[in-house]
C-alpha cells in the first residue's frame, strides 16, 4: 500500500527526489518516514514527517535532505541534495498512525524499497 519511486544512479554531489505514494485511507491519518538500508547494515531512519508537518532528520542528512508531504496527492517526498557515496542504500517508505512507531522503525506499513546508488 506504499509504493516508492525515484531511485537511481547519480554522481556524488548530485540530487534525487524519492516519492512514496499511498492509498488515501492510509496517508491522511499517518505519520510518515523514510528509512535506508545499505548492504550488510541495519535499516536506519533518514527522516520523518508528522500529519501536522513537523519533521525529524538523521544527523547525517540534515541540511542535505528534505522530507515533505502532499496531502492532496497522498504522496510523500524525500528531496536529496549533495549526495555522497555513503548515501547509497535501498530507501524505504514507512507509515503509521503513531509518529513514535515510525521513529522507532515499528511502522505498520512499509514499501518495497527503491535503490539509490551514488558513485564517487
Amino acid at each position: 500500500q506504499l509504493v516508492e519511486s525515484g531511485g537511481g544512479l547519480v554522481q556524488a554531489g548530485g540530487s534525487l527526489r524519492l516519492s512514496c505514494a499511498a492509498s488515501s485511507s492510509i496517508f491522511s491519518i499517518s505519520d510518515l518516514g523514510w528509512y535506508r538500508q545499505a548492504p550488510g547494515k541495519q535499516r536506519d531512519l533518514v527522516a520523518a514527517i508528522s500529519t501536522g508537518g513537523s519533521t525529524h532528520y538523521a544527523t547525517s542528512v540534515k541540511g542535505r535532505f528534505t522530507i515533505s508531504r502532499d496531502n492532496a496527492k497522498n504522496t510523500a517526498y524525500l528531496q536529496m541534495n549533495s549526495l555522497k557515496p555513503e548515501d547509497t542504500a535501498v530507501y524505504y517508505c514507512a507509515a503509521d498512525r503513531s509518529l513514535r512507531a515510525v521513529l522507532r522503525g515499528e511502522a505498520e506499513y512499509w514499501g518495497q524499497g527503491t535503490q539509490v546508488t551514488v558513485s564517487a
